[in-house]
């Protein structure tokens, strides 16, 4: 069953509607979270649902620059470059209310010609990781979070992001804006046309709120039974914030920190468990009363392996300053926001871990991929998460998150924790092209070296 659409009303569509030709997108993710696919006519759509449309299967190995690394992965030339067939998940199906009217858009997954998914594709690893829960007669309940910033259109001209002039006086920022109402009324057209293309989409989308940073907002994202459509929903959302800000001559990043001093932008995800009768068995008073501490424990564990997936790019690190909101160390609390795991609520239906780790810059695929495969660890054997940090106390002696991307990459590279979940294939490709770009990245002279030391030494 397609996902439920809403018609957007006139009263919600933006003056300047793009003009033309409908159009029907078929889409893959890669492995950075970016969109890629085929544009076709209005009424080619057939094609789509005869399983006809190809791309190369190296689609999926691109890195963040765009380059398959035939060099490093074998994928590309060396084999021949050979395609694989795009299968559309009518599920995802859904308008486009940024383009002509009665445009659509759908997410696919990439997969062999015997019917099997790619190894490479991030929507069939985390399907993959939910079969292990359905095998079990269990159904992980999943939401997302979402911070992003949105900045003026001059970035291109610039070279560096600047908040809206709305959100400035004499070209600096007003000040913070956390939960500040003036910044979302100073943004308000943007923010509108945001929530008719969700609407339009029928995304679940819940609260909107301003955050900490000049031009910051994050989007929740209700629960969803169903972890693959959680994941298509975020990754539907950045692309809505995306086109949102185009209508209005601004620009959306989900960049982890894209200044230096105001905070970064994070991912939180908050997930359960049901089991077939529709019981919440992370409920530590109507389900198994360890549960839920084991789970965290399972997560805990397993993030330092995971980390590269919580924070894929050299920037991301930027996001663990001690002092922030990021976590920088593997604590968990149920009231304390400077924990890696967040315990909202551990009675009732409610009951759930909130994952505080990621940046806004994460796949949503591969991220839910590792925190419920982190959970298993907890299901699978009891386990201890260790002391609780609370608003008054701080275990001692606790294990660091990296501020190192290169350091990342080579846990990510050897756990075997990512085999498991990932498969020693995708573990290679991912940990290897993110090798190059952690060299690319420490090899280059930067303008703070520039600035710093050119002068003085």
């Amino acid at each position: 069953m397609s996902r439920r659409i809403f018609k957007v009303m006139a009263s919600d569509r933006m003056d300047g509607k793009a003009g033309g030709d409908p159009r029907f997108e078929i889409l893959i993710v890669g492995m950075n979270g970016e969109l890629r696919g085929k544009q076709l006519p209005s009424g080619a759509e057939g094609k789509v649902w005869a399983g006809e449309i190809r791309l190369p299967t190296s689609t999926q190995s691109l890195d963040i620059w765009g380059d398959d690394n035939d060099n490093i992965t074998g994928l590309s030339l060396t084999i021949g470059d050979p395609d694989g067939m795009v299968v559309a998940d009518r599920r995802s199906l859904a308008p486009m209310p940024w383009a002509p009217e009665g445009s659509m858009q759908v997410l696919a997954t990439m997969c062999e010609f015997d019917g099997s998914p790619s190894f490479m594709d991030p929507r069939a690893i985390l399907a993959s990781v939910v079969e292990r829960y359905r095998s079990r007669g269990l159904t992980p309940v999943v939401a997302t979070e979402l911070e992003f910033y949105v900045m003026s259109g001059d970035w291109r001209e610039t070279g560096s992001p600047s908040p809206p002039e709305s959100l400035t006086y004499r070209g600096e920022p007003n000040g913070f804006q956390l939960y500040d109402m003036s910044a979302v009324d100073a943004l308000e057209d943007y923010l509108q046309t945001l929530k008719a293309y969700a609407k339009a989409q029928g995304l679940p989308a819940d609260a909107t709120t301003a955050e900490f940073g000049p031009g910051q907002f994050e989007v929740n994202l209700m629960h969803r039974a169903n972890a693959l459509a959680a994941a298509d929903d975020c990754l539907y959302l950045k692309r809505i914030a995306e086109q949102a800000a185009r209508r209005h001559g601004l620009k959306s990043t989900c960049m982890a920190k894209p200044y230096s001093e105001p905070a970064g932008s994070g991912l939180h995800v908050h997930a359960s468990v049901i089991d077939s009768q529709g019981r919440n068995i992370l409920d530590a008073k109507g389900g198994e009363p360890k549960l839920l501490k084991s789970v965290t424990a399972g997560l805990l564990a397993s993030m330092r392996a995971a980390q590269l997936i919580f924070a894929p790019f050299a920037n991301s690190y930027r996001r663990f300053q001690p002092g922030s909101f990021a976590p920088v160390d593997l604590t968990w609390g149920s009231g304390h926001r400077g924990t890696a795991i967040r315990i909202p609520d551990k009675d009732g239906p409610a009951a759930r871990i909130e994952h505080r780790v990621a940046g806004a810059d994460a796949n949503p695929y591969l991220l839910l991929a590792a925190i419920l495969g982190g959970m298993l660890n907890g299901l699978d054997r009891e386990l201890d998460p260790g002391e609780e940090t609370t608003p008054s106390y701080t275990p001692a002696n606790t294990t660091r998150l990296t501020h190192d991307f290169l350091s990342a990459v080579e846990t990510f590279r050897t756990s075997p924790f990512i085999a498991d979940i990932f498969g020693a294939r995708y573990q290679a490709l991912y940990g290897d092209t993110k090798r190059k770009e952690a060299l690319a990245y420490f090899s280059t002279v930067s303008d703070f070296d520039y600035r710093t030391y050119l002068p003085r030494l």
